[in-house]
C-alpha cells in the first residue's frame, strides 16, 4: 500500500509542531498571558453589541435575491397603492396592522350574545386608543376607504342579522350590493342549507394603519397601545381573544436575540463540572482537575475574542449566531481531552519541554485536521444566501480559529505549567511538594490525601484511567473479533438502509412562531389562527407581467385558459375569484360593446373603472397599452407549513406552463416561502462542501487515502442518519433546522478524524492491533468530549426558544451518530480495508521523505 499513501505534508507539520511543543513547554508563561491580555482587550466590542443585532425578519432569514422579491418589486412599480381605495388582498407588504382573534368559550356560538356582546365592546376599546397626548387617534390613522376607515365589515353584517345569523353565507356574502368573503374572518364555522351559517367559533379582526411616513412614529405608538390594552383583555368572561401586531414578530425576535449566554452559562457551568469530574484522578500530584477548568476557559476566551473582534469591525449579530458558543465549547473540550491523553501517554521521567514535544506531535496533528476542515467549511457558508447564516458562519469560523489558536498556546501553557507542578512532585490544590511513595509512620488519611506522584514503572507514563483499560483489555478485543465485526457491518448496511429511506420523508416548512418563544403572545396568536381559519389560506395574485392584447379574442381565450387552470387547482376555491377581465368582459356585454376592437376596449376602461374602483388598481394602462394586469385567487385548506410548500411550488408550476402570457404569482407571505426552494439546495451543497474540504485535508494530513476516503464517507453517513431521526423527532428541514444542521455535521468529522488518524498512526503491525491500540488511545476521550458536549447543551432541551431546541435534537443527534460511527463503525471498517503489512508502511514513508527533501 505504499504508493497510496499521502502523508508528505503530515510529517513535517508533525515535526513543526513537535518544535512548538518544546517551545510552549520552555516559555509557557507568555503563552498562558498574551491570550489573556488579547481576550481582554477584544472583549471591549460587546460594548457594540446593541448596535451590531440584525434581526430584521425578512432581511436575515430569507433568501437574498428570492424571486419573489424581485415579483414584489414589479408589483410594487406596476400596481402601486391607491392610499383612498384599501384594500387587504391587493396589499404586496406586510403593512402596518393590528388584529385580534376572539374564540368563544365552550364551543359556543360566538356570533351570539353575550360573546358577541364582548368583542363589540373590546373593538370600541381598540378604536377609542388614542397617541401623542390624544390627539392622534385610530380614525386619524387608520388605512382609508373611500375616506372611511377600512371597517371591520363583519361586525355590521353580524350586527345587522343579530336576530337570525342564519341569514348569513359563507363564504361569500352579499352586503349592501357588494360581495364580502367571510372566510377570512370567521374561523370553526358550521354551515346548514344553502351554506348558511349555524354557528362559528372564532372571529378575527383587523386594524389597518396606513402606510404614511409623517404618521410612521404615531402608527408605532398606537400599535404599542393596542398591545398594552389587549394585555388586560385576553380572558374575558365569554371569550378567548389572542393579539398580533405588524410588529410583533420582529419585537419578539429582538427582546430575545441574547437569550443564549444566560444559557451559555449554564452550559458552561455544567461542562466545567463534567469536565473536572472525568479528569479527576486518585492521585494527589497527577490529578487534572485544573487542566479541566481552564480547557474550559480556554473555549470562553476564543468565544469572547471572536465575538468581540467582530463586533468592533461592525459584523451584524443575529439570534442564530447565539447558537456558535455551545459548538465552540464542545470543540473546545474535544480538544482538551485529545491533549490531556496525550500528554499522559509521555514519558514522567522526561522534561516538560521534552513531554510537551511529544503531545505536540501527535495531538495537534489530529486537532489541526478537524480545525481547518471547520474554517474552511464555515468560510464557504459566508457566501450563503441568507444573511443569518453569513453571521452565524462568520462569528462560528472566526471563533474555530481563536479556539485552535488559544489551545495551543493558552491551554497548552497551563498544561505545561501543570507538567512542571507534576515533575516537582506537588499537590495538585496545595502545590507543596508532597512524598510519592507511602509511608507507614502517617496516618491512612495523610496518605490518602497528601501521597502521589505515581506511574506506570513500565512504560514510564502515568498509569491509564479504568476507562482506558476498558477500552484496551475489553472493548477493543471484543470489537475486532470476527463474529463481532460481521454484526456490526450488518447494523451498519441497517442503519444506512433506515436512514435512506428516511430521509424521503423528512418534512420541509416552519411555522410561522418558530422563532418566538413558547407561549408569547405571537405563538398563541398563531396557533389560534392554525386551528381556526385554515380552511381559506391567502389570497394570490396571478399577474400577466408583460404587454398584452387583451382584445385578441384567440390570445384573450388562451389567456383566460391559463387563469381557468389556477382556479381547478384542488387549493384554490374557483367561486372565490376577482378577475377585472371578465368583469369587464361582462359589463361590455350588458353594454353591447364590441371588446374584441382594440379602440373601444381601450375608451371604455374609464367608464367601467369609475364604476367599479378597486378594480382600477389590478391594471397598468399606460397611453394605448396594457403593460401589465393581475387577477385574484383564494387558496383553501393551507392548514400546516407542507401545504404552504406545495401550495407554493403548484401555482409557480401552473403559472410556468402558462404558453399565452408571461405569468407570476404573489401574495407577501411568498417573501419566506422561497426559502423553501434554497433550503435543500443550501443544505446539499454544504454537506457536499464539508465532504469535499475533508477529503482534501484528509487526502494531505492522513497517512492513508483509503482511510481519508472512508472519513470523508463517514460525514455522509452521519448525514444520512440524522436527517432520519430529524423525521422521528419532528424536526422539520428550514432555514434555521439547515444553519443548525450544517454546524453538527461538519462536528462530527472529529470523531471519525481522530479515529482514523490514531489507527494509521499507530506503530502496531496488524490492522486489529492498530484499531485496540486507537480505541486505547482515544475511545475514553471521544466519550469525554461527546458526552460533556451532549451534557452541556441538554439545558437548551427545557429552552421556551424553538431555535434552541431545534439545536439540542440536533446536536444530539450528531452525537450519539458520530460516537456511534467513531467507536463502532470506523475502527471495524478500518481493520477490513487497510492494510497490515508494516513492511509497506515503512517504505512509503521512505517515499515520502525523499519527496519532502526535493
Amino acid at each position: 500500500m505504499g504508493w497510496r499513501r499521502t502523508d508528505c505534508l503530515a510529517k513535517p507539520l508533525s515535526g513543526l509542531f513537535g518544535k512548538l511543543g518544546s517551545l510552549v513547554g520552555s516559555h509557557p508563561f507568555y503563552f498562558f498571558v498574551f491570550p489573556l491580555i488579547l481576550s481582554a482587550a477584544l472583549s471591549g466590542g460587546f460594548v457594540f453589541l446593541k448596535d451590531r443585532e440584525d434581526n430584521d425578519f425578512e432581511r436575515q432569514y430569507t433568501p437574498r435575491k428570492g424571486p419573489s422579491k424581485t415579483t414584489r418589486a414589479f408589483v410594487s412599480e406596476n400596481f402601486p397603492y391607491n392610499d383612498s381605495m384599501f384594500s387587504e388582498e391587493r396589499l404586496y407588504n406586510l403593512g402596518s396592522f393590528a388584529s385580534l382573534i376572539a374564540v368563544s368559550r365552550g364551543d359556543a356560538n360566538i356570533l351570539t350574545h353575550p360573546a358577541f356582546e364582548d368583542i363589540v365592546k373590546l373593538n370600541e376599546k381598540v378604536l377609542n386608543i388614542t397617541v401623542l397626548n390624544g390627539t392622534m387617534s385610530f380614525k386619524n390613522l387608520c388605512a382609508k376607504t373611500n375616506g372611511e376607515c377600512a371597517p371591520n365589515i363583519i361586525l355590521e353584517i353580524v350586527g345587522s342579522n343579530a336576530t337570525n345569523q342564519t341569514g348569513i353565507n359563507y363564504p361569500v356574502y352579499t352586503y349592501r350590493s357588494n360581495s364580502v368573503f367571510l372566510g377570512s374572518v370567521l374561523g370553526g364555522v358550521i354551515t346548514g342549507a344553502n351554506n348558511s351559517i349555524v354557528s362559528a367559533q372564532a372571529l378575527k379582526l383587523f386594524y389597518y394603519l396606513d402606510n404614511k411616513e409623517s404618521s410612521a412614529e404615531a402608527s408605532k405608538l398606537w400599535l404599542r397601545k393596542f398591545k398594552n390594552l389587549l394585555l388586560y383583555e385576553t380572558n374575558k368572561t365569554h371569550i378567548m381573544v389572542s393579539y398580533y401586531t405588524s410588529n410583533s414578530k420582529q419585537e419578539e425576535i429582538d427582546s430575545h436575540t441574547t437569550d443564549g449566554f444566560p444559557l451559555f452559562l449554564i452550559t458552561y457551568a455544567c461542562a466545567i463540572t463534567f469536565s473536572v469530574i472525568s479528569c479527576l484522578r486518585l492521585d494527589n500530584v497527577r490529578n487534572k482537575v485544573w487542566v479541566a477548568v481552564f480547557g474550559v476557559l480556554s473555549s470562553g476566551l476564543a468565544v469572547l475574542s471572536s465575538f468581540g473582534l467582530l463586533l468592533y469591525i461592525g459584523v451584524p449579530f443575529a439570534i442564530t449566531v447565539a447558537n456558535s458558543p455551545f459548538l465552540i465549547l464542545g470543540i473546545g473540550l474535544n480538544n482538551m481531552f485529545i491533549m490531556v491523553s496525550d500528554w499522559q501517554h509521555t514519558n514522567v521521567k522526561h522534561s516538560v519541554p521534552e513531554r510537551m514535544a511529544h503531545a505536540y506531535k501527535e495531538a495537534i496533528m489530529s486537532i489541526t485536521i478537524t480545525a481547518l476542515t471547520d474554517v474552511l467549511k464555515f468560510s464557504i457558508g459566508v457566501t450563503s444566501d441568507f444573511p443569518s447564516v453569513q453571521s452565524f458562519c462568520m462569528y462560528t469560523s472566526t471563533s474555530i480559529f481563536f479556539c485552535y489558536v488559544y489551545t495551543i498556546t493558552f491551554f497548552g501553557a497551563f498544561v505545561a505549567l501543570n507538567g512542571r507542578r507534576e515533575a516537582s512532585n506537588r499537590h495538585w490544590l496545595t502545590c507543596m511538594k508532597i512524598p510519592s511513595d507511602t509511608c507507614n509512620h502517617h496516618s491512612q488519611m495523610y496518605n490518602i490525601c497528601c501521597v502521589g506522584g505515581d506511574y506506570d514503572r513500565n512504560t514510564g507514563a502515568e498509569k491509564k484511567q479504568p476507562a482506558s483499560n476498558f477500552f484496551k483489555d475489553y472493548y477493543g478485543p471484543f470489537l475486532i473479533k470476527p463474529v463481532t465485526k460481521g454484526a456490526v457491518i450488518f447494523l451498519f448496511v441497517a442503519y444506512l438502509a433506515a436512514s435512506i429511506y428516511g430521509c424521503f420523508h423528512v418534512e420541509q416548512g416552519s411555522e410561522l412562531y418558530d422563532l418566538a418563544v413558547d407561549n408569547s403572545p405571537v405563538t398563541i396568536f398563531n396557533m389560534k389562527h392554525r386551528q381556526y381559519f385554515s380552511d381559506y389560506g391567502p389570497s394570490v395574485m396571478v399577474i400577466v407581467s408583460e404587454e398584452f392584447p387583451y382584445w385578441d379574442k384567440t390570445k384573450r381565450g388562451q389567456l383566460q385558459g391559463c387563469i381557468e387552470n389556477f382556479t381547478k387547482l384542488e387549493f384554490v376555491d374557483e367561486l372565490v375569484y376577482t378577475s377585472w377581465l371578465d368583469s369587464y368582459l361582462s359589463y361590455g356585454q350588458d353594454t353591447h360593446l364590441n371588446l374584441d376592437d382594440k379602440d373601444v376596449f381601450l375608451k371604455n376602461l374609464p367608464q367601467f373603472f369609475d364604476l367599479f374602483p378597486f378594480l382600477k388598481q389590478d391594471v397598468n394602462v399606460t397611453g394605448g397599452a396594457i403593460y401589465a394586469s393581475r387577477s385574484l385567487i383564494q387558496t383553501i385548506d393551507i392548514a400546516n407549513a407542507s401545504m404552504e410548500i406545495n401550495m407554493f411550488h403548484t401555482l409557480k408550476a401552473t403559472a410556468k406552463e402558462c404558453k399565452a402570457a408571461s405569468l407570476l404569482v404573489y401574495n407577501q407571505k411568498f417573501i419566506f416561502y422561497d426559502q423553501y426552494d434554497v433550503v435543500i439546495k443550501s443544505t446539499i451543497k454544504n454537506v457536499g462542501v464539508i465532504t469535499a474540504v475533508m477529503l482534501v485535508v484528509s487526502l494531505l494530513l492522513i497517512p492513508d487515502p483509503l482511510c481519508s476516503l472512508w472519513v470523508t464517507f463517514s460525514i455522509t453517513s452521519v448525514t444520512v442518519g440524522v436527517t432520519a431521526f430529524m423525521m422521528l423527532w419532528n424536526v422539520t428541514l428550514d432555514s434555521i433546522s439547515m444553519i443548525i444542521f450544517t454546524i453538527c455535521i461538519g462536528f462530527t468529522v472529529d470523531f471519525s478524524a481522530h479515529m482514523s488518524y490514531a489507527f494509521v498512526s499507530s506503530k502496531k503491525t496488524s490492522a486489529n492491533d492498530k484499531a485496540v491500540d486507537a480505541l486505547s488511545s482515544l475511545g475514553y476521550p471521544i466519550i469525554q468530549g461527546a458526552l460533556s458536549t451532549i451534557l452541556g447543551v441538554s439545558v437548551l432541551a427545557t429552552c421556551e426558544f424553538h431555535t434552541f431546541r431545534t439545536f439540542f435534537k440536533i446536536f444530539f443527534l450528531v452525537m450519539m451518530i458520530g460516537m456511534l460511527h467513531g467507536l463502532v463503525f470506523i475502527p471495524v471498517i478500518l481493520t477490513l480495508c487497510c492494510s497490515n503489512n508494516k513492511k509497506d508502511n515503512n517504505d512509503s514513508k521512505d517515499k515520502c521523505l525523499k519527496i519532502t527533501k526535493l
